[in-house]
């Protein structure tokens, strides 16, 4: 059996990745764009972002060939829309380990945001709470089947609840990504409703 293949008309440009290729550009990305940009010779400005052509340069001199096409692809249908290309440019929407500064305001969040985790780090949770830890904020889901698909990735997922309006009043400040992710620096454990069952 043929692997599905996805299309996108880009420009005068007609590409089809298979899944498997999509996933691999999109882990290149990742971890260039978030975690190690040094790694294949390119450098991010303050607010996260490189020139696509650099980029792409750069990606088939360390031995991950891809086009422009393919990357653009990749953007236009990633269902979690980790990536923004604008002018140009591209960056990671959130999830970085080097410093940036995403100049993404202060939003007041809903009443509540939900997040993703595993039953082994609920005791360093309830102590500590929720923290950055190798990243620049904590990620928050704007709703509970989302925080379980981030939480899944890591094995059977636990589903906490943020009481996330009475953090903005008492002075936590909310950040809101492109691609519907909220960020906030931690989250104290008061704010945090023990999941059900």
């Amino acid at each position: 059996m043929l692997p599905a293949r996805r299309h996108a008309t880009l420009g005068a440009v007609e590409t089809k990745l298979t899944k498997n290729r999509s996933v691999k550009i999109s882990k290149f990305l990742s971890r260039h764009l978030r975690h190690e940009p040094h790694r294949i010779g390119i450098t991010l400005d303050a607010h996260g972002r490189v020139d696509v052509e650099e980029l792409v340069r750069a990606a088939g001199a360390h031995g991950f060939p891809f086009t422009r096409a393919e990357l653009e692809e990749v953007v236009a249908t990633s269902d979690k829309q980790r990536f923004a290309v604008e002018d140009g440019l591209i960056r990671a929407n959130q999830g970085h380990s080097v410093p940036v500064d995403l100049d993404l305001p202060v939003r007041r969040p809903p009443a509540r945001l939900y997040h993703g985790t595993v039953g082994r780090f609920l005791p360093a949770i309830r102590a500590e709470g929720l923290r950055a830890m190798s990243r620049h904020a904590v990620h928050l889901s704007p709703d509970r089947e989302t925080a379980a698909r981030v939480g899944a990735r890591r094995g059977r997922p636990v589903v906490l609840t943020v009481e996330a309006e009475a953090m903005y009043r008492d002075g936590h400040s909310f950040r809101l990504s492109s691609n519907g992710v909220w960020l906030a620096d931690r989250v104290p454990p008061r704010y945090l409703l023990e999941p059900d069952g």
